[in-house]
């Protein structure tokens, strides 16, 4: 996404299994690989593990998309 990816928007990559299109493919965006999941963002489900992302891209969004 040449221009960034809001918050909860999926990326434009995401198969429909859930899966990255470009995963260690050289094309992959380098801040990609700069995500490195622990034990906490992962939590114990599918389910904790979004939340906790979705927390992350709120927190990490422009003020401008926060309404701030």
């Amino acid at each position: 996404m040449p221009h960034g990816k809001p918050a909860g928007v999926p990326c434009a990559q995401l198969l429909p299994d859930m899966r990255c299109a470009v995963f260690g493919r050289p094309e992959r965006p380098a801040f990609c690989g700069g995500l490195r999941p622990s034990a906490e963002m992962c939590g114990e489900s599918r389910e904790a593990a979004l939340h906790w992302l979705t927390q992350l891209e709120v927190a990490t969004a422009p003020a401008s998309a926060r309404g701030a």
